[in-house]
């Protein structure tokens, strides 16, 4: 068992056990042995979340981009840590034979962190969404998660507000993502993380990206051109208490889409999904989906650039982390 106490820990499996004061919180966690080596040597780790394995693109193109993620973590300089839960269990880092059954099995449940619990307690398989992800990076004791958008304020007056939200809002993560998705209300989600005291660094870039599209034209809080000005503002975060931040990095041009466009095929889409009472968690999955079918693959085509790019980012900025 891995115990944590006051900052402290020692290894003996791949169980963990985190306790805070009297009380003592179990979790049923495997961490694959070389991400436990590289977390006990001070190497940079990188967490990726797996929705968008399970619910996010098709096979075979999910499997292959989960690995392509990691390859480009590794090529970046640091070590890949994929998350999901197996069987009742949370997995940080996945054998092939574990990333394929996530990528080809029916059935696989799309957890956020509030399901984890019923999860573990039935046995069940899960991808992990970015609140599930980051509680479980977290008490891993990994700092850095690479994703493809968080999710957000939703449209319209349905009150929808993605639990990765206040996960910002109270764990000590940075997450490296190009925005929120573009199904969402992006000035609403930008006013909610305001209010959460989430900071929103823009990587090379002023304004707040829009996941498929380069910008929103909203304003980041703060601009960073680089992984040490990044890393040097996530290390002072820290150091004072505070929790979440976002590291928002536009999808690369060559593979980016209008913004105009995007919010064309959106709301077809959007009344395809209200004709067929699609509703809570299978809005997201049915929107990207059929965006990607109107656009002809374009959309599909931004999603998995500016997952790669944000692979890559999410290591330099892990590595530079490692520095301080």
């Amino acid at each position: 068992m891995t115990s944590f106490s006051d900052g402290q820990f020692c290894l003996k499996n791949f169980s963990i056990s985190i306790q805070k004061g009297p009380a003592m919180n179990q979790l049923n966690m495997t961490i694959q042995p070389e991400i436990q080596l590289a977390l006990k040597s001070g190497r940079p780790v990188v967490a990726l979340e797996t929705t968008v394995i399970t619910h996010g693109l098709p096979v075979p193109v999910n499997f292959e981009l989960a690995n392509q993620m990691e390859d480009e973590t590794r090529a970046a300089g640091a070590v890949p840590a994929t998350i999901a839960v197996l069987n009742g269990e949370l997995k940080v880092g996945l054998t092939q034979n574990e990333l394929e059954f996530l990528a080809t099995a029916e059935g696989i449940h799309k957890a956020g962190k509030r399901d984890l619990g019923v999860l573990c307690s039935r046995n069940l398989s899960a991808g992990t969404t970015v609140s599930a992800t980051m509680f479980i990076a977290h008490h891993a004791g990994i700092r850095v998660f690479a994703t493809g958008g968080i999710g957000g304020v939703h449209r319209g007056g349905s009150g929808d507000i993605s639990a990765d939200l206040p996960e910002l809002g109270q764990t000590p993560v940075a997450v490296v993502c190009s925005g929120a998705k573009a199904i969402l209300d992006l000035p609403r989600t930008m006013e909610w993380l305001e209010t959460a005291g989430v900071p929103v660094l823009g990587w090379q870039t002023d304004t707040f990206p829009a996941f498929f599209s380069v910008s929103s034209n909203l304003p980041v809080h703060t601009r960073v051109d680089n992984a040490q000005e990044a890393a040097s503002i996530l290390h002072h975060h820290w150091q004072m208490g505070l929790k979440g931040a976002l590291v928002t990095v536009p999808c690369p041009d060559a593979e980016a889409v209008e913004s105009n466009q995007v919010e064309v095929v959106l709301k077809q889409a959007e009344k395809e999904a209200q004709k067929n009472h699609i509703t809570g968690k299978a809005v997201t999955p049915f929107l990207l989906s059929r965006l990607a079918e109107l656009t002809e693959g374009q959309t599909m085509k931004a999603n998995l650039a500016l997952l790669l790019q944000n692979a890559r980012t999410a290591a330099q900025i892990a590595s530079a982390l490692q520095t301080l």
